[in-house]
């Protein structure tokens, strides 16, 4: 099972990064403790907190046309001070 989809990039989150809490986009079905033991894995680093936050899809209209945008889950994983994840 694939928890950690993508690292999420945005303004708000490389704000966040500088304070110690990263985000990532995760499965549906990932949990706190699965999203924790993927970090320990992959990073190798160890989380002090893990968030997360589920934002629903969207119907938005582009130049007249109606479409979705799609909802997406996201956590908030806080490190202890010293540590830091390379993204980029």
């Amino acid at each position: 099972m694939e928890v950690l989809v993508k690292p999420r990039i945005t303004e708000k989150a490389t704000l966040t990064a500088q304070n110690g809490q990263y985000v990532f986009e995760i499965s549906r079905s990932a949990t706190k403790a699965s999203v924790k033991a993927a970090i320990k894995d992959l990073y190798k680093v160890t989380p002090v907190a893990v968030n997360i936050a589920s934002t629903p899809a969207k119907t938005v209209k582009v130049r007249g046309r109606v479409g979705t945008k799609s909802g997406v889950r996201k956590a908030y994983v806080t490190l202890k001070k010293g540590d830091n994840i390379e993204l980029a």
